[in-house]
């Protein structure tokens, strides 16, 4: 792991960033196990950025697939109410778990409360897209299967990402030449994610951590991301629980219907039992009937082409 801090205050400082010796979070976030690798978002330094410190670098932990490939390659976004980010059981499990299935992983850390507000993190996600795009042709990956699997806030991120219309922007790639690349993911897993802010819905009025507060009716529809769904949207699989007492699963089923009355291709699973925060249900001795997660999410990346 040390030599995965090696690499990043090495690029950091090369790109004129500078960094403590041992990288600090001062909102506890850990790096995740086994990463191959850290590439640093923003070389020149994030928009907005008010420091140099652990928590103003956005970054990317890297776990590649073996094999020649080219491979799909998903962003993982750890939860954690945009004021921390649950790094080993939202990210790097969840990465190794791709890696098994020959898709590589990339555990996104995005800037957060109350340091930052938006649209920080939402910067730090697309260029995440763009980032992994860029060097699909150097990393062995398609640049039409790159995705984003997002849980709890990291899952409210993933859903603005896949229902955003982004410009594409201009681009240096590794060999130098400049291209247009986008940044909206070809697919999106949504796990317990905040995907309305609709006071009608018990729990998902306002999202502060991000706002500020008393914010206004324009800012709370321009992060709410079943306001702006389109055909273009990215399809989605989505997963929630009936009984979770953070993030009503009517986010899931609203976000679902979104998807379907503009022909997005969409598949939803509500378990009944489970709170929030299951990860990927593997790990939840009180509620054995999540374990199937994973099967039904390789199947529907199976089906898609993507695993």
């Amino acid at each position: 792991m040390r030599n995965v801090w090696r690499l990043g205050i090495v690029l950091a400082l090369a790109s004129g960033l500078v960094m403590a010796q041992e990288p600090v979070s001062a909102v506890g976030t850990k790096a995740p196990k086994d990463a191959a690798s850290v590439e640093v978002l923003w070389p020149g330094g994030a928009p907005g950025g008010v420091g140099t410190t652990y928590d103003d670098v956005p970054k990317l932990y890297c776990y590649p697939a073996a094999g020649d490939g080219p491979h799909t390659a998903v962003i993982v976004l750890p939860g954690g109410g945009y004021t921390h980010l649950v790094m080993e059981q939202e990210g790097a499990a969840e990465a190794r778990w791709l890696n098994q299935h020959g898709v590589s992983a990339y555990v996104l850390v995005y800037r957060l409360s109350p340091r930052y507000l938006y649209p920080a993190a939402m910067q730090d996600g697309l260029q995440a897209v763009r980032f992994v795009r860029s060097h699909a042709a150097e990393w062995k990956l398609r640049p039409d299967a790159i995705g984003v699997w997002g849980f709890s806030a990291g899952g409210h991120l993933a859903g603005y990402l896949a229902t955003v219309q982004p410009m594409d922007e201009p681009k240096t790639l590794p060999d130098g030449a400049k291209k247009k690349l986008s940044a909206h993911p070809d697919f999106a897993i949504l796990n317990y994610a905040r995907l309305t802010i609709d006071k009608n819905i018990p729990g998902t009025f306002g999202m502060e951590s991000i706002t500020g507060p008393n914010a206004s009716q324009e800012l709370i529809d321009a992060i709410s991301p079943v306001k702006h769904v389109t055909a273009g949207s990215s399809p989605s699989f989505i997963y929630a629980t009936e009984f979770d007492e953070k993030v009503n699963s009517l986010n899931a089923t609203a976000f679902y219907d979104a998807l379907q009355r503009v022909g997005v291709p969409a598949e939803l699973h509500v378990f009944e039992q489970g709170p929030h925060g299951t990860h990927m249900g593997v790990d939840q001795p009180k509620f054995p009937e999540l374990a199937v997660f994973p099967v039904l999410l390789e199947n529907w990346m199976k089906v898609h082409g993507w695993m």
